[in-house]
């Protein structure tokens, strides 16, 4: 069922979505400063492209991720947040779109805090 999932997902925007992330993420890997936040866009993206089957767990991220988490909140994390929330509740209106909905809803979950956030096979 994983497998199907992701197939209709990468047809239905998935795909696209991934592309953007990494997009953002070879963009933001050309300054110094900003080659920790292309990497965990880099992260997400893989996330994006295939997220049936794996799930988010908030984990420790230390001094160094929590000053991470506020420049990336302050920058784009409540835009993409949101982006993602509202596509997962538009998505959850139909009975066919409940499941990617749900996937919008992990991606919001994890374009607010990405840093020191695991993503796991379950």
């Amino acid at each position: 069922m994983k497998i199907i999932g992701n197939i209709l997902w990468l047809f239905f925007g998935g795909i696209i979505s991934a592309i953007i992330w990494a997009g953002i993420g070879l963009i933001l890997c050309v300054t110094v400063i900003g080659i920790p936040f292309g990497m965990q866009c880099l992260k997400i993206a893989g996330f994006v492209l295939w997220p049936f089957g794996r799930d988010i767990t908030p984990g420790g991220f230390g001094l160094m991720g929590a000053v991470g988490n506020v420049i990336w909140i302050l920058v784009c994390g409540i835009e993409l947040c949101v982006a993602h929330a509202i596509f997962g509740l538009l998505l959850c209106v139909t009975v066919i779109g409940i499941p990617f909905g749900l996937q919008h809803f992990k991606l919001a979950k994890l374009a607010f805090i990405p840093f020191g956030a695991e993503i796991r096979r379950i």
